[in-house]
């Protein structure tokens, strides 16, 4: 996996290669507050404690600012940073832009996506077009067969 470096919450930069020798979810999401990205959130929150047994490191990624990802982090009580990727770069490099639609408006957003990346760097597995319910746990089950 190509390294990267993120600014993220807490007043972090974030560098992959930094993170070797730990598991490393980084998962992509469209808004900050937005009903499913909460929910996903809420999710890889409640089993962060399970993430953290099997020595992985969670990372969200959205296009949102460092205070927007503050204050969704603090309401949400986030125990994992949150990377701002303003400029694209991060969201190129993992490619996930895609066109999407709303209210029949066509418009370039992230796709909803997550990536494992096991302790040597490999990228070891990827969702993409996913659906938030249930995926936090088959993400969970992935990891322990890192």
């Amino acid at each position: 996996m190509k390294d990267f470096k993120c600014a993220a919450t807490g007043d972090q930069i974030i560098q992959l290669k930094a993170l070797r020798g730990k598991n490393v979810v980084v998962y992509f999401y469209p808004k900050d507050a937005t009903p499913g990205c909460t929910t996903e959130g809420q999710d890889f929150r409640d089993l962060h404690a399970k993430f953290r047994r099997r020595n992985t490191i969670i990372l969200g990624v959205s296009r949102d600012s460092i205070a927007s990802h503050e204050k969704f982090k603090d309401k949400q009580g986030f125990p994992f940073a949150l990377l701002s990727d303003p400029d694209e770069k991060l969201c190129t490099q993992f490619d996930v832009i895609r066109e999407k639609m709303l209210y029949g408006r066509k418009f370039m957003g992230i796709e909803r996506s997550t990536f494992l990346i096991d302790a040597d760097g490999k990228l070891r597995r990827e969702w993409r077009k996913l659906k938030v319910k249930g995926h936090v746990e088959e993400v969970l089950e992935a990891v322990k067969n890192c």
